[in-house]
């Protein structure tokens, strides 16, 4: 193939094209292939302006199934992920997600997680079952790629947790150190003099336990989240010196603390898309709470109140109050670009509490520093994650 010819394949490629001029333009057979299931997609919803693309995907879900196992033919896992979200999106495909077969042919993710346990309610009954079986397998996918990372962080922060100024040498926390005695430069030796050592006590056999509860809306705009979160909460409550608790929100509350043991129940117990009442979360939460000094609330909410506003800000502040590690992510999702309630975000900012979202590969260091209760707002800032203020 000359330079020509790729450049016009490239450009039909991207714009789509008429069927009947595909061979003149030099498509391969499999080229015409990847064209028509682009089109089918991408042309479907294009009335005239000169395109001749046969576009759409009908009604016919065996059409689908078939469409979705050809984009899986011609594209990466990656690719194959925008596509499908890009049919949902614009050919309104989420009513097919009820039919086994067309369900287990989707290149399965956190997204298609997230519709999944959307339409649980209505989802009917000889479908659960390959709907379960498509959760449980993105679940583990995601527990191999977090769980390592998650448990190392964690288990660090955790025997690290007591700072001493009279460490031993291997526990010495050198940058605290240096930082804190640099009025101690001696230029004739090029160095620092420690009048002070900082770093971490060793664990006694009766270690403390840090308590971790994880408070998650589950309101609609929070799927990804929610998915996420019960990975997180999964891989913590596996960690035998941390009490970890799991609870989820809409207007009502599902304590799913004991089913942490498996991730794939805890998603189950969701039921997403209703509407949200913080205040009656935190109410809960608190409830549950009995040493704050040891305890590291994690509130993973867009923000938008919709029970009582002021008084779900008075018990945020009652929490903070009373030694309670209060944090607040806007979003825990792969791009970490929340929409949120501004006014609710800067007050609790106000507060104490930092607040920001964070993405997955984040959030095992965020805890590693939120265990240690070191500078949050300054981890953020050093991971170049936007603070709310």
């Amino acid at each position: 193939m000359n330079d020509k010819q790729t450049r016009i394949r490239r450009w039909r490629l991207a714009c789509g094209g008429d069927e009947q001029s595909a061979a003149g333009d030099g498509l391969s057979e499999r080229d015409q292939r990847i064209e028509q299931a682009l089109n089918a997609l991408y042309l479907a919803d294009q009335q005239g302006g000169g395109k001749k693309g046969k576009g759409g995907l009908g009604g016919s879900s065996p059409r689908v199934a078939r469409w979705l196992g050809d984009i899986r033919e011609f594209f990466p896992s990656a690719v194959v992920q925008v596509v499908q979200k890009d049919a949902f999106n614009r050919l309104g495909l989420k009513q097919m997600l009820m039919e086994p077969e067309f369900l287990a042919a989707l290149e399965a993710d956190v997204h298609l997680v997230a519709d999944l346990l959307s339409l649980g309610r209505v989802m009917p009954e000889k479908t659960k079952h390959t709907a379960r079986q498509v959760v449980a397998k993105v679940v583990a996918e995601l527990m191999q790629k977090l769980q390592s990372k998650t448990v190392q962080a964690v288990l660090g922060a955790v025997n690290k947790a007591k700072r001493t100024r009279r460490p031993r040498f291997g526990d010495i926390d050198w940058y605290k150190t240096i930082t804190a005695n640099l009025r101690h430069y001696q230029p004739d030796y090029n160095t620092v003099i420690p009048e002070t050592l900082h770093g971490y006590a060793r664990k006694k056999s009766q270690a403390r336990l840090d308590e971790v509860v994880l408070c998650i809306d589950q309101s609609g705009s929070m799927a990804n989240s929610v998915v996420y979160s019960a990975i997180f909460a999964a891989v913590m409550a596996s960690v035998p010196s941390l009490k970890t608790q799991y609870i989820a929100f809409d207007t009502s509350i599902v304590d799913l603390t004991e089913q942490l043991a498996d991730p794939v129940e805890v998603l189950f117990g969701v039921q997403l898309g209703g509407g949200t009442d913080i205040n009656q979360a935190l109410a809960y939460c608190d409830s549950k709470i009995t040493r704050p000094a040891l305890t590291h609330f994690i509130l993973i909410s867009d923000l938008f109140e919709g029970g009582n506003n002021d008084e779900m800000l008075g018990r945020l502040q009652t929490m903070i109050n009373k030694g309670v590690n209060v944090i607040v992510l806007l979003a825990l999702s792969d791009d970490g670009k929340p929409g949120y309630h501004d006014g609710n975000a800067r007050t609790m900012a106000a507060m104490g509490a930092p607040v920001f979202a964070c993405t997955p590969d984040q959030f095992p260091d965020l805890m590693a520093v939120a265990l240690v209760r070191d500078d949050i707002a300054a981890w953020a800032a050093g991971n170049d994650i936007s603070v709310v203020v």
